[in-house]
């Protein structure tokens, strides 16, 4: 089951159209992306103090399918389409009720302090309940 996240949309969200502006979907999955891992319990501050590890997004791709307008609510689902040792591919949409607004397909990689680096396994396993199959 996809992790899900609710924000609202405010004034500072939206255009001169009174429409959500195209960068802030990015916001919305990024918020997302951030309660998703504190869900999974891990203090993305204490990975980097402790093991000197972040995470950062590598790629996206990103459908923008209809608009969000002010005080909308929408719904941010995230669910990991495929894991490795150092990527994760994650599908997120973004829903007002039953329909679908925008949809990304976000990869992210794990950085350490000479690049690219191993996901640390205790997480990876906790990232592993979350991957569709």
């Amino acid at each position: 089951m996809p992790h899900q996240f609710t924000c609202r949309v405010y004034y500072e969200d939206t255009d001169l159209a009174g429409i959500v502006y195209y960068a802030n979907y990015l916001k919305f999955i990024e918020r997302a992306r951030s309660e998703w891992v504190r869900g999974l319990g891990v203090d993305q501050k204490r990975l980097k103090a402790e093991r000197g590890v972040v995470f950062a997004v590598r790629h996206i791709e990103a459908d923008y399918l209809a608009p969000a307008r002010f005080d909308d609510v929408l719904a941010v689902e995230t669910s990991v389409s495929a894991l490795t040792a150092a990527r994760i591919v994650l599908e997120q949409v973004v829903k007002r009720g039953a329909q679908t607004l925008f949809s990304a397909k976000v990869t992210l990689v794990c950085l350490g302090s000479t690049g690219a680096t191993r996901i640390p396994a205790d997480i990876r396993q906790r990232m592993t309940g979350m991957q569709e199959t």
